[in-house]
C-alpha cells in the first residue's frame, strides 16, 4: 500500500474573500498562487495561498460562502492550522510583528518539544505557528518562502505543520489514524496525542484532542471545512478509494480539481478528510511572475466564465507591479 506522504492543504471557511488576502499576504506573507472559485458553488470565491512555488503541502485554502453565519469551535471539528517556520528565533519576529499589527496571539509556548506561536485571524480562526529548529531531520521538507514578500526571508513562513483535530470519540479516532490511514501515534501530552505519517515530521503530523467537555462544533466562517493529504499521484488514489471502501466509508470517488485529483471521505463527525495528488499544480495556466493575480478557471468552467465574472466581485490581486519591503 503506497502510504499518506502528509499534509497537502487546509480548507477553510472566511467571512471576507477580500480581508482573508489582505491577511494572508500582508501580515503573514503568503503567495496567493490561484484565484479561483469552488467547483461545487461557483458564486463563492477559492482563494490558495502557498509558498513561492505553489508546492503541495503549503497550501491554505479559503472559501468565502455568501450569508453562512459565523462557526463555533467544539470538540468534532478540524481545530488549527499550523504553518512552519525556519526557527525558534522567527517565532521571537513573529511576537513583534504579531504586535505591532494588532494580531491576537499567546506567546511562545512549547509541545511536543517544538516552539510554537498559537495565534488568530479576524474570523476567530485558530492558527500557530511551529518551529522547525527541532523537526526530523529527515522529515518532509519545508517549502520555499514567497521570494517577493513582505516577510525576511529567514523568518517567512515555508508550508503547513500539524494539523488539530478535537475529537469526542478519541478511541475511535485512534483506531481510524492507525489501522486506516497508518499513522504511528508517536508522543502524547494530557489530551494531546501526536500522530505521524510518511517521513514524519512537521509536515506530516496531526494532533488529536480528546476532548468530551466542549460543546459539538458548528461549522461557518472562522472554521476549517477539510484537510487534505499528499498522495504520489491517480493510481495512489484509486489505491486509496479501494482499500476505504473495503473498511466501510463512504467515499467521493475521484474527482478532477484540474490542479490536483481528490477523494474525499468523511470519518468522523464533522471530519471531512481529503486525498489529493501533489500534481499537475499551479503554474500550468498562468505564469510564475503574475500566480494568481487573474480569475483562474479550470477548462470545464471556462465556457461560464462570463456568468462567473458577474456573480463574483472584483477582487485587486495584483502584486508583480509592487515592491515589498522586507521588515
Amino acid at each position: 500500500m503506497n502510504g499518506l506522504k502528509g499534509m497537502h492543504h487546509v480548507t477553510a471557511i472566511t467571512s471576507s474573500a477580500e480581508k482573508n488576502y489582505e491577511f494572508f499576504t500582508y501580515v503573514l506573507g503568503m503567495r496567493l498562487v490561484k484565484k479561483t472559485v469552488n467547483q461545487d458553488d461557483i458564486k463563492t470565491y477559492h482563494l490558495f495561498f502557498a509558498d513561492d512555488k505553489g508546492s503541495a503541502g503549503t497550501d491554505m485554502t479559503f472559501f468565502d460562502f455568501p450569508g453562512i453565519p459565523k462557526g463555533s469551535h467544539g470538540t468534532n471539528e478540524i481545530s488549527k492550522t499550523s504553518f512552519r517556520v525556519p526557527s525558534d528565533a522567527a517565532l521571537d519576529y513573529w511576537v513583534k510583528r504579531f504586535d505591532r499589527l494588532e494580531v491576537k496571539h499567546s506567546g511562545i509556548k512549547e509541545q511536543f518539544g517544538k516552539k510554537i506561536l498559537p495565534f488568530v485571524d479576524f474570523d476567530d480562526q485558530n492558527y500557530q505557528l511551529i518551529s522547525d529548529e527541532n523537526d526530523n531531520d529527515n522529515g518532509v521538507a519545508a517549502g520555499t518562502p514567497w521570494q517577493k514578500g513582505p516577510i525576511p526571508l529567514d523568518y517567512a513562513i515555508t508550508g503547513l505543520g500539524p494539523i488539530f483535530v478535537r475529537i469526542a470519540n478519541f478511541d475511535y479516532f485512534k483506531e481510524l489514524m492507525e489501522k486506516a490511514l497508518l499513522f504511528k501515534e508517536i508522543d502524547h501530552e494530557g489530551s494531546f496525542h501526536l500522530f505521524e505519517v510518511g517521513e514524519g515530521g512537521n509536515g506530516a503530523q496531526v494532533v488529536v484532542e480528546y476532548n468530551t467537555v466542549l460543546p459539538q462544533a458548528r461549522q461557518g466562517f472562522g472554521t476549517v471545512h477539510h484537510a487534505a493529504f499528499r498522495v504520489e499521484d491517480r493510481s495512489v488514489l484509486d489505491e486509496w478509494d479501494k482499500r476505504m471502501r473495503s473498511i466501510g466509508f463512504q467515499t467521493s470517488g475521484f474527482v478532477d480539481r484540474f490542479f490536483f485529483g481528490s477523494l474525499y471521505i468523511n470519518v468522523a463527525p464533522q471530519i471531512l478528510f481529503e486525498f489529493a495528488t501533489e500534481g499537475p499544480g499551479f503554474m500550468g495556466d498562468e505564469p510564475y511572475e503574475t500566480l494568481g493575480e487573474k480569475l483562474s478557471l479550470p477548462p470545464m468552467l471556462e465556457p461560464k466564465r462570463e456568468e462567473i465574472e458577474k456573480m463574483v466581485r472584483p477582487i485587486d490581486t495584483v502584486r508583480s507591479t509592487k515592491e515589498f519591503t522586507k521588515e
